[in-house]
Parts: C-alpha cells; structure tokens; sequence
C-alpha cells in the first residue's frame, strides 16, 4: 500500500539528511506508529506519503515514495487526495466550513463527487464515528475529541484507503484520547483502512500499534519492528516498557493489562506483609511548609463566553513553590482560568490576585517579572526569523545578560540551532524555544498550557526536573494539561476541573490514584487490593527498591 524505496529527504541548508536510505513496505489494514525524539524527521516522513515533501516543503526527496501504486515525485498532494487522508496535528487548522455536516461533505466537493453518493459517505461516517448527534454544530463548539473525530471523518468521506495523523491525541484529554483510538481501531479492522500515526503519548497508542517505525534523527536510519522488538531499546518508551526494563520483564509488555499479570513478585516487593516491611514504604506525594506565603488567590471568580459560563465560582489559593497540575476535560476551564490569572481577560464576578496585585493592572517589566504564561499555542510568543533573534529580545526585555535565554534553552532542548527559524522547528521545539522565552524572567507564577504537547519522554524529563527546580526555588507553578504522566512526574497537588468547577482538589496521589483516567501507568500497574499507597513513577519504583534491595 506505502512503499519507501531507499528515501532520503534533505532540506535545504541542512547539514544533514533529515530521513537517510528509508526502506519500508505498509501493508493494507496495518497500524504503524511512528516514533522519535522531538525534531527527528517523524512529521518529514508522515509528510512524504501524500506528496507535501518535497513539493511543498522543499527540500531534496531521492528515493521512490509509491502510495497504491502512485509515485509521489510525479503526484502532488491534490492527486493523491483520493487515495491518502491527513489529519494533521491542530484540527482547527484544518477545517474550512463552519458546521460538522458541511466539512465532512467539503473534501468530496472538491473530488467532483455526485450528491447523492455525498449525502450517503456523510451519513455512514456520522454513524461511524458517533458524530451524529453534533452533525449541525459549530466546529468551533466542538470539544476537542469531537473535533478530532470530525477531522478524520472529513477525510474519510473521500474513502481513502490511507490514513496518516500527526499527534492524533497530544492536546486531548484521556477519555477523548480513547474515542479516537477507538474509532482508529475500528477503521483498520472493520474497514483495512492502513492507519500511520506518529504520536509522543506511547502510553495510550503502543499497545494498538501492528509496528513501529523508529526514527533517530541525527542523518542515522529508520528501525523498523514489531512494537515488543522496537522499545527493548528505543531511548523513546512509555512508562510500562521503562517499568518492564527495570523489573527486567520479558518480552516486554506493552499494556498495562499486560504488565499487572507479570506484577505480583514486584508488588510484593513494594508492599511486603506487615511485620517484613522494615523500611520500605511507598513514598508520601509532596508536601510543602505550611508556612510558606500564597502568592496566588482566586476569590468565587466567574467567568463566561457570551452567555455560555466558563468558571462558575471558582475559589483556590495557591503558595509558593507549589506545582499544581489543573487537570479534565477539553472544555472544562483550564485554559480560561489561566488567561484570567494571567491578565488577558477580567472575571465578570469575584477576585483573582497575584501576590496581593489584580493582574489585569500590569504590564511590561512588572508583568513579566511576577507571571509568566505559555499558551498552547507557542507560535504566539515567537516573531523572529532566527532562534538567536528570540533569545536576545528576551534577554533584553527581562533585563538579562545576553545568552541567558540561550542556556535555559540549552537545558531543555540541546538539539536546537541557534541559527533555525523558530517556524521550522518542530511542535515540541517550539514550546521549549517559548518556555525559555518566558523563563527566562525568572517570573513568581509561571502558567503553562498543555507544555507537554509534541514533546518527548526525554524532553519532557528535562522539562519536569527544570520545573521542580523552580519550585524548590520559590515559583509557583500552574500547569493545565491532559498528560497524567506529567502531573505524576511533578505536581505536588492536582485539581480537577468539570464544567467550571473544582471537584477535586489534594495531594497528587490522593487525586490520581484512584481515577481510572487520571491515574498514571505505574499506579494501574502497582496498585493493590486494599487501595494502599503506590508509586507514581518508575523513579519512584527504582527508588523503593533500591531501600529494599
């Protein structure tokens, strides 16, 4: 169905290859996921199977990319439409109408399509999708997996017999995740539509993958494998596989029904039987001294979009050195409750206050030196043409030394040139190249949104030890994020959020542990009988049995 034939891709300006010698058969009805380190060729390589490389990025494609039979050096994109659907990874960005009904429709408008076969696709793909009952709404009231969900079936309704999706679930939350693994389970098994997917959430897609194409990055060849062959030594792997290597499983388990089979002797160890226990116990989440000042306080604030509310009364007070994983569903409130803390926009009812100030009345130097925010979207923070460039003007308007922004960057993403456009980086790029922008303020409160979207295991590692860094030193930090691995990692307090109100609130794994959705790997795995404490992380299991011996 896909065949890479010895491909290698070159940008221009590169001083080396971003794809070397590809070879790799897809057959018809598989599920390929595509792994990698932020930046190391994974969308290049999505990006070759419909024709986008190299006739609209650039570059230099040698090699032969055949799609059904199509070779994409003498196919554009628009002559391959019919035979490969890409959804890519903002849907927003990819719609072009208004309502659900007419952007599925769209793409079969522009094939030529006759409408009553139009009429037809729609209706079995709102069926196939559960789309049904949202067929006349705005795209944009959509939440996020419903938009996902309407993004696939938009290609769909041209009955391609190729799906390609660039981080189909990294901005959802774990229930939408799950819908759309779902309706993708179903189209390469009830239909053998050929699914490729790159994607840095392993924890949620893996264990449905048939292969996995890893790409190294760094001009080294692709490794191509069965999911158990590739993560026995990939540096990019889920907590289950980096919990199956230290317990030193084998084969490794790629789910976590897998792994709870093969956990007993390591349970045991963990939580040996009263009396045998000596020293070793589960680690108690994060505690903070209660001494500490609040620096954020938020006072019955409402907030609403025209006549849809948006918090509904939302009271929290926050202290220093305290990192707080807002978490929920798309649409529950976070995003809003961090423009309102952050300033952008007023509460129509109660107070927000950043220590002791309405946020609302800063700006300039006085704003960026207390609160810091990363929006979802990081291009919104970049408008210069060079890495360099935005190093200095952040320097500069934190009344830094020069270089500052440069070595913050350099902690979180080594990899990147100081000399590249900052819009030719990779997604996960992007956000670590802005965290530095903001960072580098050295800001009381720093908000973030969703900052682990495109980022890898090993990136996203670098970025929580920062983060725990700037909370021993004093910050407060909000982070709004969907990604329960994250929030394991480095929140000492999460809380959730349903329709704009707080319905959780404690220590992280008071909050998580027994949450089917919020609960990290580690936990599900681990978790015992009696609901005792658990760890979180596999540095926590490597910790507790390192006391244990």
């Amino acid at each position: 169905m896909v065949d890479f034939a010895s491909v290698t891709v070159t940008y221009s300006g590169a001083v080396q290859p971003t794809l070397l010698d590809v070879n790799l058969q897809i057959d018809e009805g598989e599920l390929v996921l595509v792994v990698g380190e932020t930046g190391s060729g994974k969308t290049t390589l999505l990006r070759a199977i419909n024709g986008l490389v190299p006739h609209f990025t650039g570059g230099t494609l040698a090699g032969r990319v055949t799609v059904a039979g199509r070779d994409t050096s003498t196919h554009r994109p628009r002559d391959l439409a019919d035979v490969v659907g890409v959804v890519p990874q903002d849907p927003l960005s990819s719609f072009v109408t208004d309502t659900v009904e007419e952007e599925l429709a769209y793409g079969m408008e522009c094939l030529g399509i006759l409408p009553d076969v139009m009429r037809r696709r729609v209706e079995e793909t709102l069926d196939l999708l559960g789309l049904a009952d949202v067929r006349n709404r705005p795209l944009l009231s959509l939440s996020g997996g419903q938009r996902q969900r309407v993004a696939i079936g938009a290609v769909l309704t041209s009955h391609p017999r190729v799906l390609v999706l660039d981080e189909p679930t990294s901005a959802l939350d774990p229930g939408a995740a799950e819908e759309v693994l779902s309706t993708l389970q179903r189209l390469v098994h009830d239909l053998g539509i050929t699914v490729i997917l790159a994607e840095h959430r392993l924890e949620r897609v893996l264990e449905y993958a048939d292969r996995v194409v890893h790409v190294p990055g760094a001009g080294r060849p692709v490794i191509v494998g069965s999911p158990q062959d590739i993560m026995a030594t990939s540096p990019v792997a889920p907590p289950v596989v980096r919990l199956g290597r230290l317990a030193g499983w084998s084969p490794l388990p790629m789910s976590v029904r897998d792994a709870r089979r093969r956990a007993p002797a390591l349970r045991e160890r963990l939580h040996p039987p009263a009396g045998a226990r000596g020293n070793v116990r589960s680690p108690s989440p994060p505690s903070l001294d209660s001494g500490r000042d609040c620096v954020i306080s938020i006072d019955r604030t409402r907030a609403s979009y025209g006549h849809v509310p948006a918090l509904r009364g939302i009271t929290l007070d926050i202290a220093q050195g305290e990192v707080i994983a807002l978490m929920g569903r798309n649409g529950a409130g976070k995003s809003t409750l961090l423009s309102t803390l952050v300033g952008l926009r007023r509460p129509d009812a109660g107070t927000v206050r950043i220590d002791g100030v309405d946020p609302a009345t800063m700006t300039g130097p006085r704003l960026i030196g207390r609160i810091g925010l990363v929006p979802q979207d990081s291009s919104d923070l970049l408008t210069r043409d060079s890495v360099a460039e935005e190093c200095t003007d952040a320097d500069r308007d934190a009344g830094m030394p020069h270089g500052s922004t440069q070595d913050l960057l350099a902690r979180i993403a080594p990899e990147i040139s100081a000399q590249t456009h900052p819009r030719d980086l990779s997604e996960g790029q992007r956000l670590a190249l802005a965290l530095s922008v903001v960072l580098v303020a050295s800001p009381l409160v720093l908000l973030l949104d969703e900052p682990t979207r495109g980022l890898d295991y090993p990136t996203k590692e670098r970025l929580s030890a920062l983060l725990r860094d700037l909370a021993a030193s004093g910050h407060a930090i909000v982070i709004a994020t969907h990604d329960v691995e994250l929030a394991a990692e480095t929140a000492t307090r999460v809380v959730v959020l349903a329709d704009g109100e707080i319905v959780a609130d404690g220590p992280t794994a008071h909050v998580v542990i027994g949450s089917p959705l919020f609960a990290p790997q580690v936990a599900k795995i681990l978790a015992t009988a009696d609901g005792g404490d658990v760890p979180l992380t596999v540095a926590a299991v490597r910790d507790l049995l390192a006391v244990s011996g």
